[in-house]
């Protein structure tokens, strides 16, 4: 239900699976990623002291996102920052990813509604490099680890 996908010591991504649940609140990435991510679950009832957030200064070099898939199904092919193709998923309505490191490519295999949430402010085109992904003859699936 939980999958970190690690290329040489290096966490790529986390894919949290629309059937993950646990009780009370569990975080995914380490204190230093400059992305957070958790999971919440409460009961009715819980209290959430209310409170705000202190200005601390941070600096981020690399874009981090998360998305959220809505509705559909989402292949993602991942990269090392090299440019090399190193393994893909599917990711299906429920399921949550959070893209840390490396690159990465998607293909749309059923019409799909998903939340983007990342760093800004947005920087534009000096946000990315793009290139040529894979073919489909060369689409690996990796097995989902729990």
């Amino acid at each position: 239900m939980i999958e970190n996908i690690i290329h040489k010591e290096g966490l790529l991504s986390i894919i949290i699976r629309g059937s993950y649940s646990k009780p009370g609140i569990t975080f995914f990435t380490p204190d230093d990623l400059s992305q957070q991510l958790a999971y919440m679950n409460h009961p009715a009832g819980k209290i959430i002291q209310p409170h705000v957030h202190n200005p601390v200064p941070r600096e981020v070099h690399y874009t981090q996102e998360v998305l959220f898939i809505k509705k559909g199904k989402l292949r993602v092919d991942f990269y090392d920052d090299e440019q090399n193709y190193l393994t893909s998923r599917i990711l299906e309505a429920g399921d949550v990813i959070l893209l840390a490191t490396g690159g990465h490519g998607f293909e749309v295999l059923e019409e799909v509604e998903m939340i983007e949430v990342k760093q800004g402010p947005y920087a534009g085109e000096n946000d990315k490099t793009r290139f040529d992904g894979i073919s489909a003859d060369q689409i690996i699936l990796g097995e989902e680890n729990d």
